[in-house]
């Protein structure tokens, strides 16, 4: 227990000190060694715990209880504050339907009801600090050098450097108890710390735009935490009274549908998954750190982290297919928005709400094949996508632009970042990065799922426009651009430390995730499912086959330019110089240009958007009447 408590309350500590600084090297110093304190406990909790199973950790916790219940009335009262300064009255109402709910619960239903082992320890929650601890310290440390450039090129915005690492460290604190708690009550007050977190991250830079989408965030996750609490207030009048995990998912589902449809709606709006998507694509106008935080190591990873919690109360319900098509047509309609988007932000943002349905499908399908796969996609998609955000945040500081279509011949002027980026992206969709591992295990869950002709179609569907997007951004990176000017040597070296140790993370991770699978995952799905999802031996052949690819890329693009041979692009018969122009057929002198094909009329946001959130919106709809009605507990 004394490794969940340091995860938990260290980064707070670490807040508190940030208080007192005011210089960089202070700052710094604080950063790291808090950095390397999380990375390292998280690891040496894998090392003594990965073969203990599933423990649980009892303690009086009603003194932490009216704690957590006097700082959730704080947090009613800082949104209530900023809800009422911008006049945005649909915040002020869900906040105080919100906060009822909470007093309800509070005040009628706490004396009778205890969780006696509020805290808890398996393997899943190991896999989730770990990524938590390693990925959220990474971008911590990439932080101190994005954030030094950062009011460079953001004139007229007051320097709150501590204010920025102040709350990150809350929000990795909220997170470590969020996956640690085995109490419903506990869970829900790091949820909320999450929102709040969230809100201020987004908001941070205080322009209108922002702060438009901070509450676009806030409005949208207050919906999930009122379901949440809905569920917490309709589980204390169980005969049971149900308010441990535990307990919860070794009920019968039929005692459980409401408050799993509840909790379901609650991942959603966190996940991003429509109809909630957009606040996540809005939350791009945060500072880039804040991107890679929600995107991979905490918030989004909270919706997804209880949608494969409660998996054994959606199994083989209603309420459990319906979200995972929801889940499936979000992977597919984000994956064919994020194709007519030229912001690089915003392809990551799209592609990230993509890949959340994958998992949420997985999550609603609930079996023990489905949630192998979810658990992969989680821990692959956090490395990749933390590694992407960053690497764009780099390259948009030093470019002055997030446009892919700046990127071109990246290879030339920022050699190293762009193999990085490469790795992100191949770790995103080729073989053998665990992103297609974990697709090819969703297939075989799918395929034995009801509906799963429905759900291969989805996907396949969905793999291919993933295809599209990630090639073409490639593309754009390994154009050789002749006399184009090297500008890596002015990238920070804290952004190396945090770019190069993902990178090395995504290659590693693909080594050993066999052994990630057979002494975290399938022991974890023995103990809940009765059942392990044994790799085949067959792909694991092909995957050590084709890992050289990964070791030969980018030695190949980092291959020193004097030793290529650079000729001039053939032009039909009349070359170019090596400014890029050529003579035309009227003999004028014309730039020569490259530029990808975004399809817009087919796959831009105004013509797939109402689609997703109509569709999402009638299968939400549909999940409630089940729960509510009863009916369709078994299919």
């Amino acid at each position: 227990m004394q490794f969940l408590l340091f995860l938990i309350l260290f980064p707070l500590i670490s807040a508190l000190f940030m208080l007192a600084v005011r210089r960089d090297v202070e700052r710094g110093w604080i950063v790291k060694l808090s950095a390397l304190a999380l990375g390292a406990v998280t690891v040496l909790l894998l090392v003594t715990q990965f073969d203990k199973g599933t423990l649980y950790f009892g303690f009086d916790a009603e003194p932490v209880n009216l704690l957590m219940f006097v700082l959730e009335m704080v947090i009613s009262v800082i949104i209530l504050w900023f809800a009422v300064r911008f006049r945005n009255y649909l915040v002020i109402a869900l906040t105080l339907v919100e906060t009822a709910l909470i007093l309800w619960f509070e005040t009628a239903a706490t004396p009778a009801i205890a969780v006696k082992t509020p805290l808890f320890l398996d393997q899943f929650s190991i896999i989730m600090a770990l990524i938590i601890g390693i990925i959220g310290s990474l971008i911590c440390v990439y932080s101190l050098g994005y954030m030094r450039h950062f009011y460079q090129h953001h004139t007229g915005i007051p320097d709150r450097t501590n204010t920025f690492f102040i709350i990150i460290f809350v929000f990795l604190s909220a997170m470590f108890g969020l996956v640690f708690s085995n109490s419903l009550i506990w869970v829900f007050f790091f949820w909320e710390v999450t929102t709040l977190c969230s809100f201020l991250l987004i908001g941070f830079t205080k322009t209108e735009e922002a702060t438009k989408n901070a509450f676009t965030a806030l409005w949208m996750n207050l919906l999930g935490g009122i379901a949440f609490a809905g569920a917490i207030v309709y589980l204390t009048y169980q005969p049971a009274g149900m308010l441990g995990l535990d307990q919860v998912l070794v009920s019968g589902k039929a005692l459980v549908l409401i408050p799993a449809a509840l909790v379901g709606f609650a991942g959603l709006t966190k996940a991003a998954q429509m109809p909630f998507s957009s606040w996540l694509v809005g939350a791009m106008v945060a500072p880039t750190p804040v991107s890679a935080l929600l995107h991979s190591s905490t918030m989004v990873k909270a919706g997804v982290y209880i949608l494969v919690r409660f998996a054994p109360a959606f199994q083989g319900t209603t309420i459990g297919y319906t979200l995972a098509f929801v889940g499936a047509f979000t992977f597919l309609i984000a994956s064919g928005m994020a194709i007519s988007q030229s912001n690089a932000k915003r392809v990551l943002a799209y592609s990230t709400i993509a890949n959340l349905g994958l998992v949420t499908a997985c999550a609603g399908i609930g079996t023990y094949e489905a949630i192998w796969a979810a658990i992969l996609l989680i821990i692959f998609h956090a490395i990749s996508k933390s590694l992407m955000f960053l690497s764009v945040g780099t390259v948009e500081h030093r470019i002055r632009s997030r446009e892919i279509e700046d990127m071109n011949g990246l290879i030339v002027r920022m050699p190293r970042i762009a193999a990085i980026m490469v790795i992100g992206i191949a770790g995103m969709f080729l073989a053998p990065f665990g992103m297609l591992i974990s697709k090819w295990a969703a297939i075989q869950a799918f395929i034995d799922a009801p509906f799963g002709l429905v759900f291969v179609v989805i996907l396949v569907f969905g793999s291919a426009l993933t295809l599209f997007f990630w090639a073409k951004w490639m593309g754009k990176l390994l154009v050789i651009t002749p006399d184009a000017e090297n500008v890596e040597g002015l990238v920070d070296r804290n952004e190396w430390i945090a770019l190069v140790s993902l990178a090395g993370l995504t290659v590693v991770t693909c080594f050993i995730f066999p052994l990630i699978s057979a002494t975290l995952i399938e022991p974890f799905l023995l103990a809940n499912y009765g059942s392990t999802a044994q790799l085949a031996q067959d792909n694991i052949i092909i995957m050590i086959m084709m890992l050289f690819l990964i070791v030969l890329l980018p030695l190949s693009i980092l291959l020193p330019h004097r030793k290529q041979r650079i000729l001039p692009p053939y032009m039909g018969g009349v070359e170019t110089a090596r400014d890029m122009h050529f003579q035309n057929a009227l003999g004028a002198r014309t730039e020569m240009k490259l530029a990808n094909y975004y399809v817009s009329p087919w796959f831009g946001e105004a013509k797939l958007a109402t689609t997703g959130v109509c569709l999402c919106s009638i299968l939400i709809v549909i999940m409630f009447a089940a729960a509510v009605t009863g009916g369709g507990a078994f299919l």
